[in-house]
């Protein structure tokens, strides 16, 4: 008889270890002088009704024809952040022209002139804030990454410091997964960071939310911490802004609601995910986003 292997995930699946964290996490119930809880979000100046936002995704038009701009729509609608990672300057013209506050994500192009020049284009696109994705300069063979047919590099921490200065919008870092990155984070000035693992980019590599607590305590709240890896639904949410997280990145869960339903149902799976995440905070006493008690975290 052929044994059933369906269940069973590849050793050091990173996607697989970060779904497997976030359910070893328990959630206390506390009711007593509980409160109808506010999931209002501020970023940068700017309020938004969730901190559930898009992730910094590309290359959409396979599931849905002009798909980071319905994507746009259906963040615009849910008064949510919208990021945005590859594409042409065009896309992010029909991105920003959906009225969506939109963070820009730039690869670590080899050439630093294709970095300054697409700054320069997300400034003139009139984004929200702009970074790079520092996980993606090299391949699993140790050689600088190619992605779609453009050359990456490492790239250094004055390098950095250069882009961070080239523009006065708040520049973030993707892809900061150690107390180490956090610190150098901190000395180039940047204005936000991402705690990922880029969708598994290394196999075993640590889930998001260990090292989350680690990171916020570096940075003091002086700078937002954001999330990004395997937020599926509210629960998620809650358990990452427990930790200290001061938004989260819904990627793969809206995928399908994007395939079907276009921006319409991009806006009803983050206003869902909203809604699970209120639902979460009214049990908790959590009045609103801020105040979400780290101790009613237990690992199981």
């Amino acid at each position: 008889m052929k044994q059933d292997t369906s269940h069973k995930h590849r050793a050091g699946d990173s996607n697989q270890i970060t779904r497997e964290y976030f359910d070893s996490l328990m959630i206390e119930m506390r009711h007593f002088d509980s409160v109808l809880p506010a999931t209002g979000f501020e970023l940068y100046g700017e309020s938004f009704s969730t901190p559930v936002m898009t992730a910094a995704l590309s290359h959409l038009n396979g599931s849905r024809p002009n798909g980071m701009a319905e994507m746009a729509k259906g963040a615009h609608a849910a008064n949510a952040v919208m990021w945005t990672g590859m594409g042409e300057e065009s896309e992010l013209e029909a991105i920003t022209a959906t009225g969506a506050r939109t963070i820009k994500i730039i690869k670590p192009h080899a050439d630093n002139n294709v970095i300054y020049k697409k700054i320069e284009h997300a400034e003139k696109c009139g984004v929200l804030a702009v970074g790079m994705d520092i996980d993606h300069a090299f391949d699993g063979s140790g050689q600088y990454d190619s992605v779609m047919g453009l050359p990456m590099s490492g790239k250094t921490l004055d390098e950095i410091k250069g882009f961070v200065n080239a523009t006065k919008l708040p520049f973030i870092i993707k892809g900061v997964l150690s107390g180490q990155d956090t610190y150098k984070c901190l000395e180039a000035g940047v204005k936000g960071i991402v705690v990922s693992h880029h969708h598994g980019i290394m196999d075993y590599a640590a889930p998001p939310l260990m090292l989350l607590p680690e990171i916020v305590k570096i940075t003091g709240n002086s700078i937002p911490v954001f999330v990004d890896c395997g937020v599926m639904n509210g629960y998620d949410a809650f358990k990452a802004m427990a930790l200290g997280a001061s938004a989260v990145s819904v990627g793969r869960a809206l995928m399908t609601p994007l395939a079907e339903e276009g921006a319409e149902g991009v806006e009803k799976k983050l206003k869902a995910i909203t809604r699970e995440l209120a639902g979460v905070m009214a049990r908790t006493c959590s009045a609103d986003i801020g105040h979400i008690d780290p101790a009613l975290i237990r690992r199981r």
